[in-house]
Protein backbone atom coordinates (compact mmCIF):
# COMPACT_ATOMS: atom_id res chain seq x y z
CA UNK A 1 0.00 0.00 0.00
CA UNK A 2 1.81 3.22 -0.95
CA UNK A 3 2.09 5.57 1.66
CA UNK A 4 -0.55 8.71 1.96
CA UNK A 5 0.22 12.01 1.36
CA UNK A 6 -0.93 14.56 4.51
CA UNK A 7 -3.53 16.06 1.82
CA UNK A 8 -5.21 11.77 1.27
CA UNK A 9 -5.20 11.60 5.35
CA UNK A 10 -6.40 14.74 5.81
CA UNK A 11 -9.58 13.51 2.98
CA UNK A 12 -9.85 10.13 4.60
CA UNK A 13 -10.59 11.55 8.00
CA UNK A 14 -13.02 13.74 6.65
CA UNK A 15 -14.66 10.72 5.11
CA UNK A 16 -14.86 9.49 8.39
CA UNK A 17 -16.53 12.29 9.70
CA UNK A 18 -19.23 12.39 7.16
CA UNK A 19 -20.19 8.87 7.87
CA UNK A 20 -20.01 9.37 11.31
CA UNK A 21 -22.48 11.86 10.87
CA UNK A 22 -24.82 9.83 9.11
CA UNK A 23 -24.50 7.26 11.35
CA UNK A 24 -25.11 9.37 14.38
CA UNK A 25 -28.50 10.45 12.83
CA UNK A 26 -29.47 7.18 11.77
CA UNK A 27 -28.75 6.39 15.67
CA UNK A 28 -31.06 9.40 16.49
CA UNK A 29 -33.66 8.65 14.16
CA UNK A 30 -34.16 4.74 15.27
CA UNK A 31 -34.19 5.82 19.09
CA UNK A 32 -37.08 7.86 18.11
CA UNK A 33 -39.00 4.86 16.13
CA UNK A 34 -37.85 2.68 19.06
CA UNK A 35 -40.05 4.88 21.48
CA UNK A 36 -42.85 4.97 19.48
CA UNK A 37 -42.54 0.92 18.91
CA UNK A 38 -42.76 0.57 22.31
CA UNK A 39 -45.52 2.64 22.85
CA UNK A 40 -47.50 0.74 20.58
CA UNK A 41 -46.65 -2.53 22.33
CA UNK A 42 -47.57 -1.27 25.09
CA UNK A 43 -51.27 0.42 24.64
CA UNK A 44 -51.93 -2.73 22.61
CA UNK A 45 -51.29 -4.98 25.50
CA UNK A 46 -55.02 -3.74 27.81
CA UNK A 47 -56.77 -4.70 24.15
CA UNK A 48 -54.46 -8.31 23.59
CA UNK A 49 -55.74 -8.80 27.52
CA UNK A 50 -59.35 -7.95 27.68
CA UNK A 51 -59.79 -10.11 24.11
CA UNK A 52 -58.29 -13.42 25.99
CA UNK A 53 -60.70 -12.36 29.38
CA UNK A 54 -63.39 -12.40 27.09
CA UNK A 55 -62.20 -16.30 25.18
CA UNK A 56 -62.19 -17.34 28.66
CA UNK A 57 -65.26 -16.22 29.67
CA UNK A 58 -67.20 -17.95 26.97
CA UNK A 59 -64.65 -21.56 27.03
CA UNK A 60 -67.99 -23.08 27.82
CA UNK A 61 -69.59 -22.18 24.89
CA UNK A 62 -66.71 -23.05 22.95
CA UNK A 63 -66.72 -27.01 21.70
CA UNK A 64 -63.37 -27.71 21.59
CA UNK A 65 -63.90 -31.20 20.22
CA UNK A 66 -65.34 -30.50 17.46
CA UNK A 67 -63.89 -26.91 16.35
CA UNK A 68 -61.52 -26.95 13.61
CA UNK A 69 -58.92 -24.76 15.14
CA UNK A 70 -58.79 -26.80 17.54
CA UNK A 71 -58.16 -30.27 15.97
CA UNK A 72 -54.51 -31.17 16.89
CA UNK A 73 -52.70 -33.67 14.31
CA UNK A 74 -50.35 -35.33 13.68
CA UNK A 75 -47.59 -32.75 11.86
CA UNK A 76 -47.15 -33.58 8.36
CA UNK A 77 -46.78 -30.37 6.40
CA UNK A 78 -46.31 -27.28 8.42
CA UNK A 79 -46.24 -23.43 7.75
CA UNK A 80 -43.99 -21.19 9.08
CA UNK A 81 -44.56 -17.75 9.46
CA UNK A 82 -41.38 -15.87 9.37
CA UNK A 83 -41.25 -11.99 10.12
CA UNK A 84 -37.98 -10.18 9.10
CA UNK A 85 -36.81 -6.66 8.49
CA UNK A 86 -37.15 -4.62 5.31
CA UNK A 87 -34.01 -3.13 5.65
CA UNK A 88 -30.37 -3.97 6.73
CA UNK A 89 -27.91 -1.73 9.00
CA UNK A 90 -29.79 -3.38 12.15
CA UNK A 91 -26.24 -5.65 13.17
CA UNK A 92 -27.15 -9.51 13.42
CA UNK A 93 -31.05 -9.07 13.23
CA UNK A 94 -32.18 -10.84 10.50
CA UNK A 95 -29.24 -13.15 10.14
CA UNK A 96 -29.65 -14.38 13.67
CA UNK A 97 -33.43 -15.04 12.84
CA UNK A 98 -33.19 -16.55 9.60
CA UNK A 99 -30.48 -19.40 11.20
CA UNK A 100 -33.33 -19.83 13.86
CA UNK A 101 -35.79 -20.03 11.10
CA UNK A 102 -33.11 -22.72 9.12
CA UNK A 103 -32.54 -24.77 12.10
CA UNK A 104 -36.47 -25.41 12.39
CA UNK A 105 -36.66 -26.32 8.88
CA UNK A 106 -33.79 -28.77 8.95
CA UNK A 107 -35.09 -30.40 12.63
CA UNK A 108 -38.52 -30.66 11.18
CA UNK A 109 -37.42 -31.74 7.64
CA UNK A 110 -35.17 -34.55 8.97
CA UNK A 111 -38.70 -35.76 10.81
CA UNK A 112 -40.34 -36.06 7.26
CA UNK A 113 -42.74 -33.02 8.11
CA UNK A 114 -43.34 -30.58 4.68
CA UNK A 115 -42.50 -26.95 5.05
CA UNK A 116 -44.51 -23.96 3.67
CA UNK A 117 -43.28 -20.41 3.91
CA UNK A 118 -45.15 -17.29 4.62
CA UNK A 119 -42.53 -14.53 4.28
CA UNK A 120 -43.04 -10.89 5.97
CA UNK A 121 -40.43 -8.29 4.85
CA UNK A 122 -38.01 -7.88 2.40
CA UNK A 123 -35.20 -9.65 4.23
CA UNK A 124 -36.41 -12.62 4.79
CA UNK A 125 -38.26 -12.50 0.98
CA UNK A 126 -34.71 -12.38 -0.47
CA UNK A 127 -33.30 -14.64 1.60
CA UNK A 128 -35.45 -17.55 0.69
CA UNK A 129 -36.56 -16.75 -2.03
CA UNK A 130 -33.21 -17.64 -3.99
CA UNK A 131 -33.55 -20.82 -2.23
CA UNK A 132 -35.76 -23.89 -3.24
CA UNK A 133 -38.22 -23.42 -0.78
CA UNK A 134 -42.11 -23.66 -1.03
CA UNK A 135 -43.33 -19.97 -0.02
CA UNK A 136 -47.21 -19.92 0.06
CA UNK A 137 -46.93 -15.99 0.29
CA UNK A 138 -44.45 -12.99 0.57
CA UNK A 139 -44.47 -9.36 1.30
CA UNK A 140 -41.92 -6.82 1.76
CA UNK A 141 -41.89 -2.87 2.66
CA UNK A 142 -44.52 -3.59 5.37
CA UNK A 143 -42.39 -2.14 8.20
CA UNK A 144 -41.85 0.91 5.54
CA UNK A 145 -44.53 3.15 8.02
CA UNK A 146 -47.04 2.22 10.02
CA UNK A 147 -47.85 -2.02 10.16
CA UNK A 148 -50.29 -2.86 7.66
CA UNK A 149 -53.17 -4.07 9.10
CA UNK A 150 -54.60 -5.59 5.78
CA UNK A 151 -51.27 -7.82 5.24
CA UNK A 152 -52.14 -8.97 8.36
CA UNK A 153 -56.25 -9.96 8.18
CA UNK A 154 -54.83 -11.06 4.69
CA UNK A 155 -52.49 -13.65 6.29
CA UNK A 156 -54.50 -14.49 9.12
CA UNK A 157 -57.78 -15.76 6.79
CA UNK A 158 -54.89 -17.52 4.81
CA UNK A 159 -53.65 -19.64 7.79
CA UNK A 160 -57.41 -20.07 9.10
CA UNK A 161 -58.67 -21.43 5.61
CA UNK A 162 -55.27 -23.78 5.18
CA UNK A 163 -55.60 -25.11 8.84
CA UNK A 164 -59.22 -25.52 8.43
CA UNK A 165 -59.31 -27.17 5.30
CA UNK A 166 -56.55 -29.43 6.21
CA UNK A 167 -53.91 -28.48 4.31
CA UNK A 168 -51.45 -27.62 7.54
CA UNK A 169 -51.40 -29.71 10.37
CA UNK A 170 -49.35 -26.88 12.31
CA UNK A 171 -48.74 -23.21 12.24
CA UNK A 172 -45.65 -21.34 14.04
CA UNK A 173 -44.58 -17.44 14.24
CA UNK A 174 -40.96 -16.88 14.00
CA UNK A 175 -39.58 -13.59 15.02
CA UNK A 176 -37.42 -11.40 16.90
CA UNK A 177 -38.99 -10.13 19.80
CA UNK A 178 -38.24 -7.64 22.79
CA UNK A 179 -37.50 -9.46 25.88
CA UNK A 180 -36.51 -6.25 28.24
CA UNK A 181 -35.49 -2.70 27.14
CA UNK A 182 -32.19 -3.24 26.26
CA UNK A 183 -32.26 -6.80 24.85
CA UNK A 184 -34.14 -8.80 22.19
CA UNK A 185 -34.19 -12.62 21.01
CA UNK A 186 -35.44 -14.88 18.44
CA UNK A 187 -38.74 -16.93 19.22
CA UNK A 188 -40.93 -19.10 18.32
CA UNK A 189 -44.73 -19.43 18.79
CA UNK A 190 -47.30 -21.67 18.18
CA UNK A 191 -50.42 -20.17 16.37
CA UNK A 192 -52.06 -23.31 15.12
CA UNK A 193 -53.52 -25.29 16.15
CA UNK A 194 -55.58 -22.73 19.02
CA UNK A 195 -55.03 -23.27 22.56
CA UNK A 196 -57.75 -24.50 24.30
CA UNK A 197 -59.06 -21.60 26.10
CA UNK A 198 -59.98 -22.74 30.18
CA UNK A 199 -62.36 -20.52 32.14
CA UNK A 200 -61.10 -20.23 36.01
CA UNK A 201 -64.18 -18.46 37.05
CA UNK A 202 -67.95 -17.43 37.00
CA UNK A 203 -68.26 -14.82 34.26
CA UNK A 204 -71.97 -15.94 34.39
CA UNK A 205 -74.47 -16.55 31.80
CA UNK A 206 -74.13 -14.91 28.36
CA UNK A 207 -77.45 -14.02 26.20
CA UNK A 208 -76.10 -14.15 22.16
CA UNK A 209 -78.19 -11.93 20.23
CA UNK A 210 -76.73 -13.01 17.12
CA UNK A 211 -75.59 -16.71 16.07
CA UNK A 212 -73.50 -17.91 18.87
CA UNK A 213 -71.44 -19.69 16.54
CA UNK A 214 -70.41 -17.05 14.01
CA UNK A 215 -69.66 -14.97 17.32
CA UNK A 216 -67.01 -17.08 18.81
CA UNK A 217 -65.59 -18.12 15.38
CA UNK A 218 -65.24 -14.35 14.62
CA UNK A 219 -63.47 -13.70 17.94
CA UNK A 220 -60.91 -16.45 17.63
CA UNK A 221 -60.27 -14.38 14.02
CA UNK A 222 -59.85 -11.51 16.20
CA UNK A 223 -57.92 -13.30 18.78
CA UNK A 224 -55.58 -14.76 16.02
CA UNK A 225 -54.72 -11.80 14.03
CA UNK A 226 -54.19 -9.56 16.96
CA UNK A 227 -51.32 -12.58 17.95
CA UNK A 228 -49.99 -12.09 14.25
CA UNK A 229 -50.02 -8.16 14.94
CA UNK A 230 -48.60 -8.27 17.93
CA UNK A 231 -45.59 -10.17 16.62
CA UNK A 232 -44.97 -7.65 14.18
CA UNK A 233 -45.04 -4.91 16.68
CA UNK A 234 -42.71 -6.96 18.56
CA UNK A 235 -40.19 -7.44 15.35
CA UNK A 236 -40.82 -3.65 14.74
CA UNK A 237 -39.69 -2.77 17.91
CA UNK A 238 -36.50 -5.04 18.32
CA UNK A 239 -35.45 -4.30 14.94
CA UNK A 240 -35.25 -0.27 15.67
CA UNK A 241 -33.53 -0.94 18.78
CA UNK A 242 -30.98 -3.66 16.88
CA UNK A 243 -30.34 -0.66 14.08
CA UNK A 244 -29.98 2.08 17.34
CA UNK A 245 -27.33 -0.45 18.78
CA UNK A 246 -25.71 -0.99 15.49
CA UNK A 247 -25.23 2.41 14.64
CA UNK A 248 -24.09 3.65 17.96
CA UNK A 249 -21.40 1.34 17.74
CA UNK A 250 -20.68 2.30 14.47
CA UNK A 251 -20.73 5.90 15.53
CA UNK A 252 -18.39 4.62 18.29
CA UNK A 253 -15.94 3.00 16.06
CA UNK A 254 -15.84 6.59 13.41
CA UNK A 255 -14.81 8.23 16.74
CA UNK A 256 -11.61 6.13 17.32
CA UNK A 257 -10.68 5.83 13.50
CA UNK A 258 -10.61 9.71 13.48
CA UNK A 259 -8.26 9.75 16.52
CA UNK A 260 -6.34 6.92 15.04
CA UNK A 261 -6.05 9.13 11.68
CA UNK A 262 -5.41 11.87 13.38
CA UNK A 263 -2.47 10.56 14.95
CA UNK A 264 -1.15 9.67 11.40
CA UNK A 265 -1.72 12.51 9.91
CA UNK A 266 0.45 14.49 12.52
CA UNK A 267 2.93 12.01 12.18
CA UNK A 268 2.81 12.52 8.28
CA UNK A 269 2.45 16.14 8.44
CA UNK A 270 5.89 15.93 11.05
CA UNK A 271 7.63 14.01 8.50
CA UNK A 272 7.44 16.35 6.21
CA UNK A 273 7.90 19.86 8.22
CA UNK A 274 10.80 18.11 9.04
CA UNK A 275 11.59 16.04 5.40
CA UNK A 276 11.44 20.07 4.16
CA UNK A 277 13.40 21.61 6.85
CA UNK A 278 16.29 19.30 5.86
CA UNK A 279 16.10 20.18 2.51
CA UNK A 280 16.43 23.71 3.32
CA UNK A 281 18.90 23.40 5.42
CA UNK A 282 20.81 21.15 2.59
CA UNK A 283 20.53 23.30 0.25
CA UNK A 284 21.84 26.70 2.46
CA UNK A 285 25.00 24.10 3.12
CA UNK A 286 25.48 23.60 -0.57
CA UNK A 287 25.41 27.66 -1.10
CA UNK A 288 28.13 27.84 0.98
Amino acid sequence: MPKLSPRDIRRKIQGIKNTRRITNAMKVVSAAKLRRAQELIYASRPYSERLYEVLKSLASHIDSQTHPLFDVREEKICDLVLITADRGLAGAFNSNLIKRAEDIIKEKQERGVKINLVLIGRKGVQYFGRRSYSILKAYDEVFRKEINFNVVKEVGELLRERYTNKETDAVYLINNEMVTRVSYKPVVRNFLPFERVQGDGDYGVYEFEVDKELFVNRLIDLYLNYQLYRAMLESNAAEHFARMVAMDNATRNADELVKTWTLIFNKARQESITSELIDIVNAVEAMK
